[in-house]
């Protein structure tokens, strides 16, 4: 393994693969970084805490076969993230056994998912399911069969063992969101450019602070900065089209690549 930059896992969403990482994977092989994707797709009927255990695993894996005792740097999406704060801040937590150098979420799920919930509910399940079969959920979804689905819910076990946790302090933690501060319907059409979150009295809303699936409110950590790249179709060199902003799409984004590739040579 080359020690000139710290190597990277790679660790996708829900009902994703580590296919996502192709075009970032590009800019990391140019810059000679080690990278290792972590491949939990077909792991659908664990929880998050089993899937951090497989991460776990994985890891200690990497450390063997290259004889490596290092730190690592961890790139996520979405729900990726959760799988990995389980990980480093539930189970590794107490002992910090795992020598993480920062953890860069992307559209991440920090503090639970209102479309969780939406799923779960007997007024508006049906209508949200049906407007996102096909783009983000599978024909045959069974939101209370899905553990994950059940661990993203705000009130959740896993969700309150993070909160009583905390972040770690010997790990640097990165959001990128995305938002549409141009109200444009295109940037996610499924819910016309908006994106569905809970209000601080438990209300259901939608916002253009978000990516179409996950809101900013939902992505932010005590103490860390959210880093936002708003959706402007032309405005810059790479001339992106809007769903490339969009929450399933952010992984591709060369604005996103940019910023990440930036937190893991800026150090």
């Amino acid at each position: 393994m080359s020690m000139s930059q710290c190597p990277v896992i790679l660790v996708h969403g829900w009902n994703s693969h580590p296919g996502i990482w192709k075009k970032l994977m590009v800019h990391l092989d140019a810059a000679k970084i080690a990278y290792y994707r972590f491949d939990h797709s077909l792991l659908k009927n664990c929880s998050i805490p089993e899937i951090s255990r497989n991460l776990h695993a994985y890891i200690e894996g990497i450390c063997h076969e290259n004889d490596y005792s290092g730190p690592f740097d961890i790139v996520c999406h979405s729900l990726g993230t959760s799988i990995v704060r389980y990980l480093l801040e539930v189970v590794d937590g107490p002992g910090q056994e795992l020598s993480v150098r920062q953890v860069i979420g992307i559209g991440p799920l920090n503090t639970g998912s209102a479309l969780a919930e939406l799923f779960n509910d007997p007024k508006h399940r049906d209508t949200i399911i049906s407007a996102l079969t096909g783009v983000f959920v599978q024909d045959d979804f069974d939101p209370a069969s899905d553990k994950i689905i059940q661990d993203v819910r705000p009130g959740s076990k896993v969700m309150r063992d993070l909160r009583s946790a905390g972040l770690r302090q010997d790990i640097s933690y990165r959001v990128i969101v995305t938002s549409n501060p141009e109200a444009l319907p295109d940037f996610f059409p499924l819910f016309q450019g908006k994106t569905w979150e809970l209000s601080d009295d438990g209300r259901y809303q939608v916002t253009l602070d978000g990516d179409g699936i996950v809101s900013n409110r939902e992505s932010q950590l005590p103490g860390v900065s959210l880093d936002i790249i708003p959706a402007s179709p032309g405005a810059d060199e790479n001339l992106l089209s809007l769903d490339q902003y969009c929450h399933i799409c952010m992984p591709k984004n060369p604005l996103v690549i940019e910023r990440i590739m930036q937190y893991l040579t800026d150090q």
